[in-house]
């Protein structure tokens, strides 16, 4: 059974900085891309990051393109979100996923919650 556990959400004030983890574990972690994922207050789940299963690649949304970045380490079965200059609109709840080999998000973890204020 793979389980993903997300720390590192806390409040910060706009302009802040924050490391999100997220722990894997059930399958092997190196196989898989890695994403993040968030939703804030009253809205939707989107799409935030994603990084290809050996961290070559990374895709990121508009919205924090060039503020936040996506690694992984396969060696600790870990993905992080490193996410600076953040915003008030960055306020949400934060959960990583793990892809599967047919392109869906399979798993999830249980969120962890970032709150900027202005």
């Amino acid at each position: 059974q793979v389980q993903l556990v997300e720390c590192g959400g806390g409040l910060v004030q706009t302009g802040g900085s924050l490391r999100l983890s997220c722990a894997a574990s059930g399958r092997t972690f190196s196989n898989y891309a890695m994403g993040w994922f968030r939703q804030p207050p009253g809205k939707e789940r989107e799409f935030v990051a994603v990084a290809s299963s050996t961290g070559t690649y990374a895709v990121y949304a508009d919205s924090v393109r060039g503020r936040f970045t996506i690694s992984r380490d396969n060696a600790k079965n870990m993905v992080y979100l490193r996410m600076n200059s953040l915003k008030p609109e960055d306020t949400a709840g934060y959960y990583c996923a793990q892809k599967g080999g047919d392109g869906a998000w399979d798993y999830w973890g249980q969120g962890t919650q970032v709150t900027v204020s202005s």
